[in-house]
């Protein structure tokens, strides 16, 4: 059976209309996926350091402590208690690799909170636990890198 063929090569003008539109939706887009919305957060300024330190390869979990000694986890304020470490823990138990805990502790927060999570860190099965710093050169206002 043979079909009849009616389709030609178009050979006129081509209509703007169309491509205004999809470029439109494409700034629409950009402008939404970038960073121009005010992003609300706690202020952690890391403490400095001279030199490069290593870093991790592994999966990263992070915990973020601020100067006033109150932890953050996955965008919410948890106190230093169970309802944190039972989350970390859940954390890794769903993790198939082993994970790092990095500790963004605020240049004014008190250690004994670092060290409390530090040390809770082997025991709920993190591979290994890192408190982040900021290159000497980095700016102060510069965020750190993001997780993966």
């Amino acid at each position: 059976m043979r079909f009849p063929r009616n389709a030609k090569i178009f050979r006129g003008q081509l209509d703007a209309a169309p491509f205004a539109g999809v470029f439109f939706v494409f700034v629409i887009l950009i402008l939404m996926s970038s960073r121009m919305v005010f992003t609300p957060g706690v202020r952690i300024e890391l403490p400095s350091v001279a030199r490069d330190l290593p870093g991790t390869a592994n999966p990263i979990v992070v915990v973020a402590l601020d100067a006033d000694g109150q932890f953050h986890y996955e965008n919410q304020a948890l106190p230093m208690g169970k309802s944190l470490l039972l989350r970390l823990r859940s954390a890794v138990q769903r993790s198939k690799d082993p994970l790092t805990l990095l500790i963004h502790a605020d240049r004014n927060a008190r250690l004994e909170g670092v060290v409390q999570l530090w040390a809770a860190a082997p025991e709920l099965g993190f591979a290994n636990a890192w408190v982040t710093t900021r290159s000497a050169g980095a700016s102060p206002g510069a965020s750190p890198p993001a997780s993966r």
